[in-house]
């Protein structure tokens, strides 16, 4: 792909929570966007780091230790095999920079967090 991509567009394609959607790929990594709200299981990658960039509303990491809250245009590195779990009080929009054959729920067991790999919007 090599045209502009319109994040508030793509966005606008969403109507689910926590189901992350490819929208670029490179080098092996995934570019993905996700709507959220609520809270999402505690879990980690073992292998991966995440690169979590907030579009639109209030989103945050929380470690076992702190809270890392975010606003649109802030983002934060969640390095490989650190627990975390993810939150938003109300709907968020997000984009997500991480390995593509990373599942969302990580070390966590499956559940109806566990999103579909590769759907691509």
């Amino acid at each position: 792909m090599t045209g502009a991509i319109d994040l508030a567009e793509k966005f606008a394609a969403i109507s689910d929570h926590w189901r992350p959607r490819v929208a670029a790929q490179l080098n092996g990594q995934d570019v993905r966007l996700v709507k959220v709200q609520g809270v999402f299981p505690w879990h980690s990658h073992v292998d991966a780091d995440e690169m979590f960039l907030v579009w639109k509303g209030r989103f945050r990491v929380e470690f076992r230790d702190r809270i890392v809250a975010l606003e649109a245009g802030q983002f934060v590195v969640v390095p490989r095999g650190v627990e975390h779990r993810t939150a938003a009080d109300e709907e968020a929009e997000v984009l997500i920079f991480e390995p593509s054959e990373v599942v969302n729920t990580g070390d966590a067991p499956t559940s109806e967090f566990t999103a579909p790999q590769g759907q691509v919007i």
